[in-house]
């Protein structure tokens, strides 16, 4: 990355940034599109399990992963601050806590899986499917924590071409191991929603090997001799990666996990209603790539730019940000608005199934809007290591108001399963006004300290 001096080149230097991860986290998530909508195709009721097991997955992965992304304002800090001989140390402390987190989530799974699923009341056949698939796809839960590590200080030199490039290769062998896993192509068994969860476990594996490769040989990441000397566990440096990582953590998790909630809540509802219901949710997470990329490209040029005291220059590229997610979510929502039959229709070959979802995507429009700002908001937070307050909005907007108001609409009003839906619309508009408040409030103090500096 390079120092800016107009709006234009921030523009810029941040579209250089945000494309590529854009790229990378719709291939990502494609990942879970394609394990949603093959098994859709193959079943409803396999439809129903994948759908359940991802949503269940989701809050877990994101929420621990999201402690690993502390190491990217952490690395572009250092390298703001000129101080690269740091960054080694502290990518290698990530990849080690990264593996102690996949065998605590592994043990934990392991005991905690069947009573969730115990809890939620499923049909049978749903159920087996959502612990199948949750059970596959455990086998590339370790290579992915490291690969989030890896991608997470990759991303922080501003090189996030490199990162979108290996999803990019991943994703093919993901679709055709899903093809061959979930409907028994070319002599391989023929496990249906299941088999997705395999193909996305052989996939995890790949692009960490990959990245491990580059990370190793290429430049300019080689020239950080990342894996050249074996450093010792480091409790300190987990210390700083823990603090600033477990907030942002919990505030994702808190955010995707209220979405696990009202799953659990929407068990109570048919079949029919909990497939259009996740199909409806898992395109509209689809659509949250664009602020989440959007948040994660903030972090990297703010971390840059508060790393050089440059005060004012994260500013601005903080409202750049902002205003380019709101764009693209009006964009995206209109688009939805008259092709939510059609995208309905990815999902399922059921008529009933199918109108629901149409039903619920109509939501998922105003989910849109919440997120373009109160993501990229986050991550600009995350760019000033300001994580604790985040977290409190967080949880004070989906679990006190949002999910309560959710569960009173959903079942004391005609509303019905509408009613979780619109219960996550208020929550998540609360949540974009409180993190705008205290991003104004952050930028307000560094104005005054910039000033003392001065003198």
């Amino acid at each position: 990355m390079n120092q800016t001096f107009t709006s234009r080149e921030k523009i810029k230097q941040l579209l250089t940034i945000l494309i590529p991860i854009l790229i990378t986290q719709l291939a990502m998530y494609s990942m879970s599109f394609f394990d949603t909508m093959m098994s859709g195709h193959y079943s409803s009721e396999d439809l129903a399990g994948v759908a359940i097991g991802s949503s269940l997955w989701l809050p877990v992965f994101t929420g621990l992963s999201g402690i690993l992304l502390s190491i990217t304002p952490i690395v572009a800090q250092l390298i703001g601050g000129k101080k690269r001989q740091e960054v080694p140390n502290s990518v290698i402390q990530g990849i080690y806590l990264a593996c102690v987190m996949a065998i605590i989530v592994l043990i934990a799974g392991s005991f905690a899986l069947n009573p969730i699923l115990n809890a939620m009341k499923l049909e049978e056949a749903v159920h087996l499917k959502a612990y199948g698939f949750l059970a596959a796809l455990s086998y590339g839960m370790l290579p992915l924590f490291v690969y989030n590590v890896l991608r997470s200080f990759m991303d922080a030199l501003g090189k996030t071409r490199v990162t979108m490039f290996i999803t990019l290769m991943a994703l093919p062998i993901n679709i055709i191991f899903n093809y061959l896993l979930i409907f028994g192509k070319m002599g391989f068994p023929e496990l249906g929603g299941i088999g997705s969860g395999y193909a996305t476990a052989i996939t995890y594996w790949l692009i960490t090997l990959i990245a491990i490769i580059i990370v190793h040989k290429s430049l300019p990441f080689s020239s950080f001799g990342i894996f050249r000397k074996l450093y010792s566990v480091s409790l300190s440096k987990w210390k700083e990666i823990l603090l600033i990582g477990v907030p942002i953590g919990f505030a994702i998790f808190f955010e995707t996990s209220i979405f696990a909630a009202v799953t659990l809540f929407m068990s109570n509802f048919s079949t029919v209603t909990i497939a259009a219901h996740q199909a409806a949710l898992n395109f509209a997470s689809f659509l949250y790539m664009v602020p989440l990329s959007i948040s994660m490209a903030l972090t990297i040029v703010i971390g840059f730019e508060i790393g050089a005291k440059r005060f004012k220059d994260a500013k601005e590229y903080s409202w750049i940000g902002i205003t380019i997610a709101v764009l693209m979510a009006f964009l995206c929502g209109v688009v939805l608005f008259f092709t939510r039959t059609e995208v309905a229709a990815i999902y399922s070959k059921d008529q009933e199934v199918i109108q629901l979802t149409a039903q619920f995507l109509i939501y998922a429009i105003f989910f849109q809007l919440s997120d373009a700002i109160a993501a990229p908001v986050q991550g600009a937070l995350r760019g000033y290591k300001d994580v604790n307050m985040t977290l409190i909005m967080t949880l004070i907007s989906y679990w006190v108001i949002g999910l309560p108001f959710g569960y009173y609409l959903a079942n004391y009003t005609s509303w019905g399963a509408f009613g979780y839906w619109i219960g996550l619309i208020i929550g998540l508009a609360a949540g974009a006004i409180c993190l705008s408040s205290r991003l104004i409030m952050i930028q307000r103090k560094n104005v005054i300290y910039q000033k003392k500096l001065a003198k």
